[in-house]
């Protein structure tokens, strides 16, 4: 076994960077990050490289590369169970993660409207009203792609709702604001293309058997295509019709960067008012959005168990007021956050 090399964060990173697609081929991981060894239930001062699973699965039934090995690079490891990380859009009361969603206050029709409120567009079931945000002189609103813009499936100018769809919204009375802009989510599609792919490559190739032409065709898998963030903006239909406070939280009072073991603390849709801390930063996790597609996101941070169904697009924040990330996915154990200066830089943006 390797002697442990020094506890800095720079170095596990480097690290991490090198190993991490060696780690994303082991059964059942879902996730790579850096955090604090956990042993017997304790969580230590070390830093390690953590791999999440679907499921923890006996190093007894597993083949010999198929093992979590105990150090990387002379960076010790853990094993995380968290099950199946989905996006987290209310789906008829269910969320993706097979939590009950419990409809609260945030569910309803406020005008104005705050952060931290039920919103979406008029084809989804329901998502959240992260922020109002600046993008030059224009006053937006932020939330993800998959709240705002249907996963991609959206064009400008489409209608966002306060209520969504789920709790009520109606395109008729509850209009609030027009999609401006979102990032596309770059999607794997291993197996629709590789279908399509091969049925192209039998055809070629029976004919050119058929031409007695020795040329063949051979397909190959796509390359994962990787995601640093799920967001997208909205512009009001009347600013009059928005404040700038996050319901139950109050103003925003600037940006901060996520760090290990920082409170956090959102408002949401669903789960209303919930506070955590970031347990890993440098994330790499495949995301289950349903209808069999998944993606790929990478510079994220993991909290733990504050967010269910329908609390996508919640703004997170530190315990000064700080914008640290915007919510998007999760499962029953863990919360999914895209950095905020990912999103800023992106959607060339600032918080309000």
């Amino acid at each position: 076994m390797r002697k442990p090399v020094a506890n800095n964060l720079d170095t596990i990173r480097k690290i991490l960077t090198g190993a991490g697609r060696e780690l994303f081929n082991k059964p059942n991981v879902v996730a790579t990050g850096i955090g604090y060894k956990t042993t017997r239930g304790e969580k230590s001062g070390d830093l390690c490289l953590i791999c999440s699973v679907e499921t923890k699965v006996a190093a007894a039934s597993l083949d010999a590369d198929e093992l979590i090995p105990p150090y990387i690079g002379g960076i010790p490891t853990d094993v995380n169970p968290v099950g199946m990380i989905h996006s987290l859009q209310d789906s008829t009361g269910v969320d993706s993660a097979g939590l009950t969603g419990t409809l609260q206050e945030p569910a309803g029709r406020f005008r104005p409207s705050p952060g931290g409120v039920s919103a979406g567009h008029f084809h989804i079931t329901a998502g959240t009203l992260g922020c109002l945000v600046k993008k030059g002189e224009q006053t937006m609103i932020l939330s993800n792609n998959h709240v705002f813009a249907n996963s991609n499936q959206s064009k400008k100018g489409d209608i966002i709702l306060q209520p969504a769809p789920h709790d009520g919204g109606r395109i008729s009375h509850d209009q609030i604001a027009r999609l401006t802009d979102f990032i596309p989510i770059r999607f794997e599609n291993e197996k629709s293309r590789s279908l399509f792919t091969n049925a192209v490559t039998g055809i070629f190739n029976f004919f050119a058997r058929l031409s007695g032409s020795s040329v063949r065709l051979y397909s190959g898998k796509t390359k994962h295509a990787e995601n640093l963030v799920d967001c997208a903006i909205a512009e009001p239909l009347d600013i009059n019709d928005l404040t700038a406070e996050i319901l139950h939280i109050g103003n925003i009072a600037g940006v901060a960067e996520g760090v290990l073991d920082m409170g956090l603390k959102k408002s949401g849709r669903t789960t209303g008012f919930t506070t955590g801390k970031i347990e890993q930063v440098d994330v790499t996790v495949k995301v289950n959005f349903g209808a069999g597609k998944t993606a790929l996101f990478t510079d994220q941070l993991m909290a733990g168990a504050m967010s269910q169904g329908g609390d996508s697009g919640s703004v997170v924040l530190n315990g000064q007021n700080e914008v640290v990330g915007l919510l998007f996915a999760g499962s029953t154990t863990t919360t999914i956050i895209n950095r905020i200066q990912n999103v800023m830089k992106l959607l060339d943006i600032v918080p309000v």
